[in-house]
């Protein structure tokens, strides 16, 4: 590299001075950039995107919002913005920070929402999103203690298999022996990082490290694929930081380190193509049901023996959804209140939407991953789902019960939409979910009640649950037939319901700089 002149070494003494005495956000506004080559070897930063990252780290809350507006009426586009915001979260924490991974997972499901908005209100999902990113970053002050930073690769054991190594890595609750590890990894080819990631994801049962896995995988379609080793790598720590938290507590690991690869020897899961059958409704309700009923090491053996038999692998992922979305339809609701989470609700981290959200991520993966981590995945999704069941209580019959459909009389579309609206609003989680039980009868088009439900996914906080869950929704409704789809919108009216009254941080403030009146 040819070394600076007298005169460009003045000149970034000086770029720095300004930048020290501006701050980096108000210089990312004079086109200045707040890093320049050789001031910190020990950052991790973005290239091209590095002012754009560090401003969102870094700009005061209060005038984080007229700075995005201005950038989108300038020409920045919402894509561009939600990768600035998910490489900012992912340096900041490194998925070490509870409300910030569950940010991180929001960032791509907030940008699939815009494109089923009307092109005034799409900015509306993302700035709200965006504005929670930017505040945890402040209110942790992770713009000053940022978790992830350059890693050495490793040199790795020759002809070693990737994924058994990482498993190790991250199992021996070291750092740096997982990161170096992942690192070495990473060099090969995106797709065999991410498979070698997933034997660690399917160590341990938690909604968070399988969700965050698929959503950082996800994420890559729009940050691009010279950042995936910086977006997977937060799963990475956050599995070593899981298997600290059981050596600290003396707990035992789950019983799906040795359930899945009894299960994959015992029906030579490996040795035989992935089946091509097809399943009928029976089968697949039937399914269903035997996992939502099952103790976890009996749901996992029925999606096996599954697989075993030839079943496709999005017949299996279909039955998974299904019990996961009954856990939505019988939960009972939280018998103690928690902050924006009172007794009786159903939204945020509840059974039934951790379950669908795990479910999704399960399904998602499968469907990306080489045919062992698509076995894999959805014998462990089995398993979370009924891990699920065992510890909640669960009402017998799924909601809404027959008294409650019955007071649903209308066979007008345009006047059940209005209904639903009003049990939303009235908080009433069992009337909206029977209008809208009674609307999917109809067979009308769904499009209404999407757009009904996206309207507060977007405007209400859902304790940080709100967009995943209603992409999650969406996903699901896409890919289950006929027969069972409009389960998934029932539980989708019951959670738009009980999370209904609790408006964004920062929503009300976007709306303003957009001139909305929603």
């Amino acid at each position: 590299m040819k070394a600076n002149t007298r005169r460009e070494f003045l000149a970034d003494i000086g770029r720095g001075m300004l930048i020290g005495s501006v701050g980096s956000s108000l210089a990312f506004d004079l086109g200045l950039s707040p890093i320049f080559a050789g001031e910190d070897s020990n950052k991790l930063t973005f290239g091209c995107m590095e002012p754009l990252v560090s401003a969102l780290q870094e700009t005061p809350l209060n005038k984080l919002q007229t700075m995005l507006v201005k950038k989108l009426n300038s020409g920045t586009d919402l894509q561009t913005l939600i990768s600035a915001a998910a490489l900012a979260n992912t340096r900041s924490f490194g998925g070490q920070d509870y409300i910030g991974f569950h940010t991180f997972m929001a960032l791509a499901p907030a940008y699939q929402m815009t494109r089923e908005l009307p092109t005034e209100l799409k900015p509306l999902p993302v700035l709200k999103v965006l504005y929670r990113n930017t505040a945890q970053i402040q209110d942790t002050d992770s713009q000053h203690n940022e978790v992830l930073h350059p890693v050495k690769p490793f040199t790795l054991p020759k002809d070693s298999l990737g994924g058994p190594l990482l498993q190790a890595a991250t199992r021996s609750a070291d750092y740096d022996k997982a990161e170096g590890t992942f690192a070495a990894l990473a060099q090969g080819s995106v797709d065999d990082a991410f498979n070698d990631l997933q034997f660690a994801i399917q160590d341990e049962l938690n909604v968070h490290r399988v969700v965050l896995s698929w959503r950082a995988w996800a994420m890559l379609d729009m940050v691009g694929q010279e950042h995936a080793h910086t977006l997977l790598r937060q799963s990475v720590r956050f599995c070593v930081k899981s298997e600290q938290g059981l050596n600290h507590s003396n707990r035992q690991p789950s019983k799906i380190r040795t359930v899945l690869p009894m299960l994959l020897d015992q029906y030579r899961l490996l040795g035989k193509p992935i089946g091509t059958k097809k399943a009928d409704d029976a089968w697949v309700e039937s399914l269903a049901r035997t996992i939502y009923l099952s103790n976890p090491e009996q749901a996992a053996d029925a999606a096996a023996a599954a697989l075993a038999e030839g079943f496709e692998p999005e017949s299996v992922g279909e039955a998974i959804s299904l019990a996961s979305n009954a856990l939505v339809l019988h939960d009972q609701g939280r018998t103690r209140e928690f902050p924006d989470k009172p007794i009786g609700s159903v939204h945020g981290d509840s059974v039934g939407v951790h379950a669908s959200d795990s479910a999704n991520a399960w399904r998602n993966i499968a469907r990306v991953s080489n045919k062992r981590n698509t076995i894999a995945s959805l014998i462990v999704g089995a398993y979370h789902t009924a891990v699920g069941r065992y510890n909640s209580k669960l009402n017998e019959l799924p909601y809404p019960l027959n008294d409650q459909l019955e007071k649903i009389t209308s066979q007008d579309p345009k006047k059940l939409i209005q209904e639903a609206e009003a049990a939303i609003r009235n908080k009433d989680q069992f009337r909206a979910a029977a209008v809208i039980h009674q609307y999917g009868k109809l067979g009308q088009n769904a499009r209404p009640v999407f757009d009904l439900l996206l309207r507060y996914a977007t405007s209400e906080d859902g304790a940080l649950h709100a967009e995943k869950y209603y992409c999650t929704v969406k996903e699901e409704f896409n890919n289950t037939r006929e027969a069972f789809r409009w389960r998934q919108l029932v539980a989708l009216a019951r959670v738009t319901a009980s999370e209904y009254g609790k408006s964004s941080p920062g929503y009300a403030e976007a709306c303003g700089l957009l001139n909305l009146n929603t």
